[in-house]
């Protein structure tokens, strides 16, 4: 079988060249990283379980009109997604005050925003993905303001339908993270829905107990990872109750069957 050629790797996936023209596999990697890098890890099966939830979610998002990169998940780790010309911006969605935005304005963790807020980051880890505004992104042509519209009316889409998806399974939807590309039609330029939505990206916690079920766990020393994002994944209806938890990290399995 010929080895497939790589085309970018990043701190949660690898890019691989896809089988037809303009299309990539996106394989999710188990190593967790926070603080851009700073801190480095891994969560054991974090990435089959990343790709099923992401998949999930992108679907559904899709079954509602939002356009997105997904095209279908071909294994436990790998799928078939559009390749596109990635916006160097990070849309961070928040509904709640957590993380860098309570640090930074002493607002309380937990505290209920007055409205949605979006904020926008640019996208370089030797900078530490500098809080960015819309003068800046118009400034350095990193998106015109058409696109900068179709992101902001995307990204309040996407929260909406996020909101009373994770409500419905007693999660609340503190803040998530969004990246969008390009794809040309001819000379035309559309924006859509990339990368990905899983724990990794987004802020859940229970609704009733406030426990954290997403990548805090990792980034301050909490522990249980997997079983949070295990638990997601369960509430979405994606992980049978009762499943046998190693089989979401193959090689651990096969050692447990002695093969």
């Amino acid at each position: 079988m010929a080895r497939r050629r790589q085309v970018y790797e990043g701190k949660a996936k690898i890019l691989y060249e896809g089988p037809e023209p303009g299309t990539l596999i996106q394989y999710f990697k188990d190593d967790a990283t926070a603080f851009n890098a700073q801190k480095k890890g891994t969560i054991s099966g974090k990435g089959v379980l990343n790709n099923r939830i992401s998949e999930h979610v992108f679907t559904m998002l899709g079954n509602i009109g939002v356009p997105t990169h997904f095209i279908r998940r071909l294994n436990m780790r790998e799928q078939l997604i559009r390749q596109v010309e990635i916006v160097p911006i990070e849309v961070v969605v928040r509904n709640v005050a957590a993380g860098s935005l309570a640090k930074r304005l002493g607002i309380e963790e937990g505290t209920q925003l007055p409205r949605t807020i979006i904020e926008y980051y640019y996208k370089d880890d030797a900078l530490g993905d500098p809080l960015v505004s819309e003068e800046h992104i118009a400034c350095f042509g990193w998106a015109s303001q058409d696109e900068m519209h179709d992101i902001a009316d995307m990204a309040i889409r996407v929260n909406d339908f996020l909101t009373g998806l994770f409500a419905g399974i007693n999660i609340r939807l503190v803040d998530f993270k969004l990246e969008f590309g390009r794809i040309w039609e001819n000379d035309f330029a559309r924006i859509i829905l990339a990368d990905e939505i899983s724990p990794d990206g987004c802020r859940l916690w229970d609704a009733t107990s406030g426990e954290k079920l997403d990548k805090d766990r990792f980034r301050r020393d909490l522990g249980g990872e997997v079983e949070a994002y295990q638990e997601v994944a369960r509430r979405l209806g994606l992980l049978p109750e009762g499943a046998d938890t190693a089989v979401l990290d193959m090689e651990s399995h096969r050692k447990k069957r002695g093969k």
